[in-house]
């Protein structure tokens, strides 16, 4: 029985790389020869690296994506093309960018606390504030405006660590900006993916079209559930998994889940 592979693609954080071949012009129609907003620089290298791996042999069963990087995964499932994909990001960064400079606010990562206790606290809080991303076993992040994050980080456990983001993102924050893209969406036709692709907002596996746009609908405001997708890929049987993306994020929060038998393999160790 031979290797079930999956490929993964990151969010935030991830800028990077000299992209190529169609992704280079995809850009060129986009930014004509200025600079990429930071979120489509993120999607095009992604996508990039994905073609490389493609090109080396990598042929994934199953793709996924964490929050921005689920653009890439639906490129990469066959459902959105690369024009659209270009432009529905470039619109995603401009959105959320905007609803940040309105109101002021950040994601924490919470490292070593349980999951539940999280939520727990969170609830508990006053101001906006939520758990916006599970990524691992011991991994959480929380999002919202800053002061409630502060009162937040005090109640919990744990090592706390800022992100470098631009706001609070996949919070109640992103609520006007959600709209907007939920518009932008339902103007672009997506089509039956090739290779399943799992949500990161429930860790469901993604087999229509439909199913693909309301995935991307619905992630700035549902919280990332990376956890969830791992579960959803070891039930699948996936033992490879490769990651799209410059930093090695998604193949280091690997490790929390103790997959002897799984191996996360970024893009660089892939392509040398």
């Amino acid at each position: 029985m031979g290797q079930k592979r999956a490929v993964v693609f990151p969010g935030q954080g991830t800028a990077g790389g000299e992209v190529s071949g169609e992704v280079a012009e995809a850009l060129r129609r986009r930014v004509g020869g200025g600079e990429p907003p930071y979120q489509l620089a993120v999607f095009a290298n992604s996508v990039d690296l994905f073609y490389r791996l493609r090109d080396a042999g990598v042929e994934p069963e199953v793709v996924a994506g964490h929050s921005l990087g689920e653009y890439a995964a639906a490129h990469a499932a066959g459902s959105l093309n690369l024009d659209d994909g270009v432009r529905l990001v470039a619109e995603r960064d401009r959105l959320m960018t905007e609803a940040a400079g309105k109101v002021p606010g950040g994601m924490v990562a919470v490292i070593g606390a349980d999951p539940d206790e999280v939520e727990r606290v969170v609830r508990e809080a006053e101001g906006v504030v939520v758990a916006a991303n599970f990524n691992t076993p011991r991994q959480t992040v929380i999002s919202g405006e800053k002061g409630a994050l502060e009162a937040v980080g005090e109640g919990i456990k744990g090592r706390k660590v800022p992100l470098g983001v631009a706001g609070a993102f996949h919070s109640p924050l992103m609520e006007g900006a959600a709209a907007r893209m939920e518009k932008l969406l339902a103007g672009v036709e997506f089509a039956e993916p090739e290779v399943p692709m799992v949500g990161a907002a429930k860790g469901e596996v993604l087999r229509t079209a439909r199913a693909v746009r309301a995935a991307l609908r619905e992630q700035m405001l549902s919280p990332v559930r990376w956890a969830s997708v791992m579960e959803r890929f070891f039930e699948m049987g996936v033992d490879e998994i490769f990651e799209a993306g410059e930093d090695g994020t998604l193949t280091r929060m690997l490790r929390d889940f103790k997959r002897k038998d799984v191996r996360g393999v970024t893009a660089r160790e892939a392509l040398t």
